[in-house]
């Protein structure tokens, strides 16, 4: 979901005359002046556009925990807390809809083929994956 955007804001910013692609290294070294190196980039844009202070990434889980409880059952919670664990100790790379596969493999020592329980078919898991992630940058 990031990747994209900073693919796209990439793109955009190298079309335009002058501009570089090192704005990630600018962002990077904000993030650390913030303090924010345990949150999103997000977060470190949104301090700079709104003045809003960064969340870390425990906060912006735990912030989205009610949602996820209400929208999921106990198999799907179980899942994504595994996959919101790897978010808030690694980082917004691991909400990648590439890293669905290798996490799904990490926690049920399996491959995506077939039902797990009630997590449901392939394409079911895809969009609990996908679900859960708008609860975590929702206002």
């Amino acid at each position: 979901m990031f990747e994209q955007a900073f693919t796209n804001i990439d793109d955009v910013l190298w079309k335009e005359a002058g501009c570089s692609t090192d704005y990630k290294v600018h962002l990077t070294a904000m993030q650390q002046t913030l303090d924010a190196e345990n949150s999103d980039l997000f977060d470190v844009l949104a301090h700079i556009a709104y003045a809003m202070l960064p969340l870390t990434r425990r906060e912006r889980s735990d912030n989205a925990r009610t949602n996820i409880l209400a929208r999921f059952n106990t198999k799907q919670q179980n899942f994504v807390d595994f996959v919101l664990s790897h978010y808030v100790n690694i980082g917004v790379e691991e909400l990648d809809q590439i890293m669905l596969t290798p996490l799904f493999q990490l926690k049920y020592h399996d491959s995506i083929s077939g039902t797990i329980g009630d997590l449901g078919r392939p394409e079911e898991i895809g969009q609990v994956f996908a679900g859960f992630q708008r609860y975590l940058y929702k206002a």
